[in-house]
């Protein structure tokens, strides 16, 4: 199972698809995953592997979520009768509603592909944006000015891609039409005002009024900067700050934490996350369908509703 889940996850990588791994760490009996065990989490939210039941999926789904979406990774702790008192600092506790009872305690860890930095153009400004870039762990790519118009269909093109044009009139105009219609993050133009404000009529007169908005220029934070090698500090300045800033802003692709929360609902007699799609057991009350984790606390909730109707309507 582990050296499936690592094949997969070494394709992932290479697709540029992000992830997330689950590892459980440490854990007290009696729990049905054991240190060691491992779960892949995709982009959609499915759960490839095991770290837990019932009990734990949820949460680490939801928290892999959220990790893919702020970059940062999680310390889970499902806590059972008896284990660690709260507020242990950087941990996230949640309690362990299993029957079973135990503790479990899960590492997950967001797996994002590097920032792409596409360059199109050449000179010595683009020069020194791609060893920067580089130097910085980003995927740098350039691309000749003197491109077909469709180059950029070749690309995966995501909100953590960057793209500078700097081709010096022979492609700018082509180059910004697309980069401005993609879901890059970031674009910028390097020119002169007075050209920069050329290249903005024409693209008006094609029909991206609306996307100008998007366009950085001139490109780069307004140090002072100079020289090519500090217009190209400018720009990568600019895009980290982007890059730090608006995390929470454009989310990857796939189901957010909230669209987690839609199709997974609380049992409302052991308070366990019930994924909504896979319930085997349900009730109706106050006009809303329950979900349970199993027959036991289905059947207790049917014994006496109202006990439980405050949790339902809460």
């Amino acid at each position: 199972m582990t050296d499936d889940l690592l094949a997969l996850a070494l394709r992932l990588s290479h697709e540029g698809e992000p992830f997330a791994m689950a590892t459980v760490v440490r854990c007290e009996r009696p729990t049905s995953a054991k240190p060691g065990a491992k779960a892949l989490i995709r982009k959609d939210g499915t759960v490839l592997g095991w770290i837990g039941g019932s009990c734990a999926e949820p949460v680490v789904a939801k928290e892999a979520l959220r990790a893919l979406q702020d970059g940062q990774p999680r310390f889970i702790a499902l806590v059972g009768d008896g284990g660690p008192g709260p507020g242990r600092d950087g941990i996230l506790e949640y309690p362990m509603t299993c029957h079973s009872g135990g503790t479990l305690e899960i590492y997950v860890e967001p797996v994002l592909p590097k920032p792409q930095l596409l360059l199109v153009g050449r000179g010595p400004v683009v020069e020194t944006l791609g060893e920067l870039g580089r130097a910085i762990d980003f995927a740098v790519t350039l691309v000749s000015s003197d491109t077909s118009a469709n180059r950029f269909s070749q690309f995966h093109i995501t909100p953590r891609t960057f793209i500078v044009v700097a081709t010096h009139g022979t492609f700018d105009e082509e180059a910004l039409e697309q980069a401005l219609q993609s879901e890059a993050g970031y674009v910028s133009l390097v020119a002169s005002r007075k050209r920069a404000d050329a290249i903005m009529d024409t693209l008006r007169v094609r029909g991206l009024a609306e996307h100008l908005g998007r366009l950085k220029t001139p490109a780069g934070l307004d140090i002072g900067a100079v020289t090519p090698q500090e217009i190209a500090v400018s720009i990568l300045a600019e895009i980290v700050q982007v890059l730090r800033s608006q995390k929470g802003e454009r989310k990857p692709a796939g189901a957010t934490p909230d669209e987690i929360g839609e199709v997974v609902a609380r049992d409302p007699v052991c308070g366990m996350s019930v994924e909504v799609a896979s319930a085997k057991y349900r009730s109706e009350a106050s006009g809303r369908t329950l979900y349970f984790c199993c027959a036991h606390c289905k059947q207790t909730f049917d014994r006496d509703p109202a006990q439980y109707v405050g949790s339902v309507t809460g």
